[in-house]
């Protein structure tokens, strides 16, 4: 039997053999020991590793391009049956192996800035599918793969792994899917997404049978095991540029958000701590999914009222900044979406500052602010604006012996902070009540939660195709809509689109935006992905205010961005072939993005 047989065959008897260890070892296993589940687990994990790598084998060997293509896709289904653990139990190997096929920049600070050619599946994807093939490229990029996975695998031990671990691993993989696996995130010339989804689902059920004995309702399992059947079809029998992502997120990713939550209450698990989605998250659009803490960088963190109420107050009051006539709010105003309307912010001199104002709303939901992202926190954000001589232009001193005069206000921190009026305190309240400013109240986030049903055929079109065919949804991630990267939420993706210096679109902006941080050359006209979310309300658009519609966006979008109106733009990372979208196709996205406008007074603070 050759050595591909032999690993098929195991993949398919692995769930048999050990299905029944379960009922004969103890349940509460020595320390430093797997426990049983979890060896079934290993088993078909690596056994998934070992066929994955010998498809890579087989790549390295051959020359003839359909060979090459057929072993990919296999390559490739293993791989993805894999992603359901590994991208949990080994995320920086899996990030690498996963990566885009763009120029990977990891700036810590200015004496270690790191630069490196993306390696992966997706750089194999687009060498092997090119329309010349570079064979000895294909063979370095299968070994790099093949040897990674190596790694990996002599590496494996699941002996601290726990029940709660498991079910962190499907919840991601879930998410994963909804928010980037069905957009074709990671199969950028196959958009084989459907089918790479089809093959997580396929471990998620394998995996669920090792756990069987688990569920208390055993109702509860079968529920599992026919809701992943049905997904598996569903997926089976998509077409990229058709699927109905609107109706699988609301009907098969919700159902299996609230069957998570039942089994994680059906096996009593109770979590250590928690990651960027809490772990009673009820369903993945409401204000109750995300965990301050994660992006707040203060476990203490609480969006307590109070203090809520005093952030606003500081948000609103002038007598905070050098000149005593520029607010927060003077930039961010409510009724634009926490904008102000203009192309360029005016500074406190009266003239425009380099660039657009960002929407406030969902911005907490970052890893990254200003527009280069070079603040790593909100309140490292606050202090920037502070110290800026074009905005507040005074010092956090300054404004702790202002906030320290004003009885009212000391009054106020002396009740909600220990230790009183201080620049930390005082920058904590601002962004706590910016952080707060995440209502998920829009047409859109009512209607996916079924509380009502009133999106149009044409907003729906919309929404598909934005998750689908015009590729929006790739650097624009639901929830929030912006570059943060689901499931983790660990990066805010910074991209270079070519836009230009107005909309003559007659040539690049001057604004070389994440460049003037670090001095990175390859970091030239980078900027961070802002969320869509409120966007009818936040015009002109981009970070210059180079555009007043959003139709002069989608052309720019449909274009190929810079690239594709013929700009120098090197690094971009935006595709510069056409999008073709019909002229009804940009309506319907247009459409949706309306949809995802907040119902909501942002005046009152018991409305969000």
């Amino acid at each position: 039997m050759n050595r591909c047989f032999l690993q098929h065959l195991s993949l398919l008897v692995s769930g048999l053999i050990f299905v029944g260890l379960i009922s004969c070892r103890d349940q509460s296993p020595p320390k430093n020991k797997k426990i049983p589940s979890f060896e079934q687990v290993e088993h078909l994990y690596l056994n998934q590793i070992d066929s994955c790598i010998f498809h890579l084998e087989e790549i390295q060997k051959n020359t003839e391009i359909s060979v090459l293509e057929t072993h990919f896709r296999k390559a490739r289904q293993y791989f993805k049956q894999v992603e359901v653990v590994l991208s949990y139990a080994e995320s920086e190997n899996y990030n690498t192996l996963n990566e885009p096929n763009l120029l990977r920049v990891h700036e810590e600070d200015l004496t270690n800035i790191k630069i490196r050619e993306a390696q992966g599946f997706q750089v194999l994807e687009e060498t092997i599918f090119a329309d010349s093939v570079h064979q000895e490229r294909v063979a370095q990029e299968a070994e790099f793969i093949k040897n990674r996975l190596q790694l990996i695998r002599s590496n494996t031990n699941f002996n601290h792994f726990k029940n709660y671990h498991f079910l962190w691993m499907v919840r991601n993989e879930i998410i994963r899917v909804a928010f980037a696996g069905i957009t074709g995130f990671d199969s950028p010339v196959l958009l084989n997404s459907l089918q790479d989804s089809k093959a997580i689902y396929e471990s998620i059920s394998n995996y669920l049978t090792f756990f069987e004995a688990e569920f208390q309702d055993k109702d509860l399992y079968e529920k599992w095991q026919n809701e992943i059947s049905k997904t598996q079809k569903i997926l089976q029998e998509g077409d990229f540029d058709t699927f109905n992502r609107y109706d699988f997120i609301q009907k098969r990713t919700h159902t299996q958000i609230t069957l998570w939550n039942q089994t994680v209450k059906d096996w009593k698990v109770e979590f250590p701590f928690e990651m960027a989605i809490k772990n009673d998250a009820p369903d993945l659009f409401s204000p109750q999914i995300f965990n301050l803490a994660h992006f707040s960088g203060n476990p203490k963190a609480k969006l307590d009222k109070d203090i809520l109420a005093l952030g606003k107050k500081l948000f609103y009051d002038p007598s905070l900044s050098g000149n005593k006539k520029m607010s927060c709010g003077t930039c961010h105003a409510p009724e634009l979406a926490f904008t102000d309307g203009q192309p360029k912010a005016i500074g406190n001199k009266g003239k425009p500052v380099l660039r657009n104002s960002p929407v406030l709303l969902y911005t907490g939901l970052q890893k990254g602010f200003f527009h280069d992202s070079r603040a790593s926190t909100l309140e490292e954000q606050i202090l920037g604006v502070i110290e800026n001589p074009d905005e507040f232009n005074t010092t956090m001193e300054a404004i702790v012996e202002t906030v320290q005069a004003h009885q009212e206000y000391r009054n106020s921190f002396e009740k909600l902070y220990q230790n009183g009026v201080t620049g930390r305190n005082i920058r904590e309240a601002i962004a706590l009540y910016v952080w707060s400013l995440a209502p998920f109240n829009s047409k859109f986030d009512r209607n996916i939660r079924q509380e009502e049903n009133t999106l149009t055929t044409q907003e729906i079109e919309g929404f598909n195709l934005f998750m689908g065919k015009a590729i929006c949804a790739t650097c624009h991630f639901p929830p929030a809509f912006n570059g943060t990267v689901p499931p983790l939420f660990t990066e805010t993706e910074l991209e270079s689109l070519g836009v230009p210096f107005d909309a003559k679109n007659d040539k690049l902006d001057t604004d070389l935006g994440r460049y003037y941080y670090f001095k990175t050359k390859e970091r030239k006209h980078f900027f961070k992905t802002m969320t869509v979310r409120n966007i009818e309300k936040t015009a002109p658009y981009m970070h210059n205010g180079a555009y007043q519609t959003l139709e002069e966006v989608m052309e720019f979008y449909d274009v190929g961005g810079g690239l594709g109106m013929g700009f120098d733009v090197p690094l971009q990372t935006l595709p510069s072939d056409s999008l073709h979208l019909t002229e009804e196709e940009e309506e319907a996205i247009i459409a949706f993005m309306k949809t995802l406008t907040d119902d909501t007074d942002f005046g009152n603070l018991s409305d969000y």
